[in-house]
């Protein structure tokens, strides 16, 4: 391809509302432009480069057995309600109304309708296992769209799903797709880690998520680099933290005033006390009724884990009115001394003696509470989030935190959906089961921007040489030069004919303007037709990433670029 027949309208300034290294170079590099908030169109560099990936995704997914299918972005709201899920999404969720009066939503995900699909296809355990794919755009009304293309409103998918008629099925249908994202992900020449992880809104109990590390990442990375335990913030289960050796119980809990104080901060401040000698009390709603849990002052309460605690969806902070029914008290003073309420710790708290809590008064707090003495815990359990200093549930070597950008998840997902729609089968025996479901989802779009994320320097785009647009970019330094333009259109046409994929730059512009828009779209080799040509009749052949150089003359061009290809480009 000619560069003065495609269109890469490369710009020399960052865009206004680029916050980050993805979203600035591939605007820069004329990849994308954006055409409303979270909404971007590809020009012919971004749109190779995306093909590329569906290419490397697509052909993994037949590999590791699964078949390709196409399914509308429409999804009638009815069948969102059969399985729950019109909450669950809420406002992320585009809607509107037809010409008919029917309620449709733009599909955020696709487990409704393939299993609609499937339980209308498939009746019999002698039609499964199958796992279909497809790759498709997706529809979420963000509330904030960002960092270009890792959030937006729009964006493209693969999305599979597996049909099993048990555990074990699920169980090898499962380790077929995690293997085949695994080299994915390594053809894309991605640095990933896969990290135990929460269903969310797709459901479950098994899932892993694939994350790429990098300080832009909206998702948080729990790593031990002693024995390799990994997992997302959500999911990640920190030690057991060690009771307080020799620390006796003080003298029963004392009052103390503290006027208008009611966050950690402010007593912590007030009394001289460090956080983690404290315990915070926040009341909780589950299945309508209260239920106080108790935290370290320093931690936090992880939702997720109270939730699957409590065996609830989700679970809420309960609002003024309970919490004042509950404790006695306005918000800011509870504590587990008195509460007539069911009362769940997190392990942290229940090995913690001696500490400051609530008083269940206005402007009171008090010292030297005590659990079993002051108060009776109903319930210990993992509550709260990973924090610096924990350390690995399994080796016991200090936990790593870290941000990463998910580029991939994959969930075992039971009977939720079969359930919700029924997608039943029959066995061997006659009997009517629920088909057994796994999803598995790329972000084909995220893999692009999580490349350049990590794989970039002061001067532009490093490409992996799988999903490069382009392999080799040949550049006369000048184009009125008759001997110059007569070899680089030999470069070039030998280029082609060697099949490399190759872009000439036939721009009548300044070496410098070539040479930076070189570095700026990332193309592995650029081949340079200038001084050296002229001295010695070679071509400079150098690499974009470690700046290497080597030289050929035009008739060994093409074969010394596929021998770097080959060799040197990864």
């Amino acid at each position: 391809m000619r560069w003065s027949q495609t269109l890469i309208p490369t710009l020399k300034e960052e865009p206004s509302d680029a916050e980050v290294d993805s979203h600035k170079l591939m605007v820069r590099a004329g990849l994308i432009r954006k055409v409303a908030s979270g909404a971007y169109s590809y020009l012919p560099l971004g749109t190779r480069i995306l093909n590329k990936v569906i290419s490397i995704v697509r052909e993994e997914m037949d590999r590791a057995g699964a078949i390709e299918v196409f399914l509308p972005a429409l999804t009638p709201i009815e069948l969102l309600e059969e399985s729950g899920r019109v909450k669950v999404f809420g406002e992320d969720l585009i809607r509107f109304r037809d010409r008919h009066g029917r309620d449709i939503a733009l599909g955020p995900t696709h487990e409704e309708i393939i299993t609609n699909l499937v339980r209308n296809e498939i009746s019999s355990y002698r039609q499964l296992p199958i796992t279909l794919y497809q790759i498709q755009t997706k529809f979420r009304d963000e509330a904030r769209p960002r960092f270009g293309v890792l959030r937006s409103r729009e964006f493209l998918m693969k999305d599979a799903y597996s049909f099993d008629v048990d555990v074990e099925g699920l169980n090898k249908s499962y380790q077929a797709m995690y293997d085949a994202y695994c080299r994915i992900f390594n053809r894309c020449g991605l640095n990933y880690i896969p990290v135990e992880a929460e269903s969310g809104a797709m459901g479950g109990d098994v899932s892993h998520e694939f994350m790429v590390p990098s300080p832009v990442g909206e998702d948080v990375l729990v790593q031990c680099t002693g024995c390799g335990y990994s997992a997302n913030i959500q999911r990640a289960v920190p030690a057991p933290i060690p009771a307080d050796v020799g620390a006796g119980f003080k003298p029963a809990p004392t009052e103390v005033a503290t006027p208008d104080m009611k966050t950690i901060a402010e007593v912590s401040k007030f009394l001289k006390i460090e956080p983690q000698r404290m315990v915070k009390t926040l009341i909780y709603t589950a299945s309508d009724k209260p239920v106080a849990v108790l935290i370290r002052g320093d931690h936090e309460v992880n939702e997720t884990k109270l939730a699957r605690v409590l065996g609830q969806n989700h679970v809420t902070l309960a609002d003024e009115s309970v919490i004042t029914s509950v404790t006695d008290a306005p918000m800011g003073f509870a504590g587990p001394v008195g509460l007539k309420t069911r009362i769940i710790a997190d392990q942290a708290v229940s090995v913690l003696n001696n500490f400051v809590t609530g008083g269940n008064k206005k402007d009171t707090h008090l010292l030297n509470v005590n659990p079993g003495r002051d108060f009776k815990i109903d319930q210990i359990a993992d509550l709260r989030y990973a924090v610096k200093g924990d350390r690995c549930p399994k080796c016991n070597v200090e936990l790593v935190i870290s941000q990463g950008i998910e580029i991939g998840h994959v969930f075992k997902l039971g009977t939720k959906y079969s359930d919700a729609l029924k997608a039943k089968f029959l066995t061997t025996s006659g009997e009517e089961r629920s088909i057994i479901m796994g999803c598995y989802g790329i972000g084909i779009n995220r893999i692009i921007a999580a490349l350049i994320e990590t794989t970039h320097d002061s001067n532009g785009i490093i490409w992996s040489k799988a999903i490069a647009p382009y392999h080799a970019l040949v550049i006369p330094v000048n184009t009125n030069d008759k001997n110059m333009m007569q070899a680089a259109e030999k470069v070039y046409d030998n280029l082609i004919k060697a099949d490399v994929e190759a872009l000439f730059d036939d721009r009548d512009l300044r070496p410098g303007v070539k040479f930076k828009d070189a570095d700026l779209i990332g193309i592995p080799l650029k081949l340079i037709i200038g001084k050296r040509f002229q001295e010695t009749g070679e071509v400079e052949i150098k690499l974009r990433k470690s700046g290497e150089i080597y030289f050929a003359t035009i008739d060994k061009v093409a074969s010394e670029v596929k021998r770097l290809l080959e060799t040197r480009i990864v």
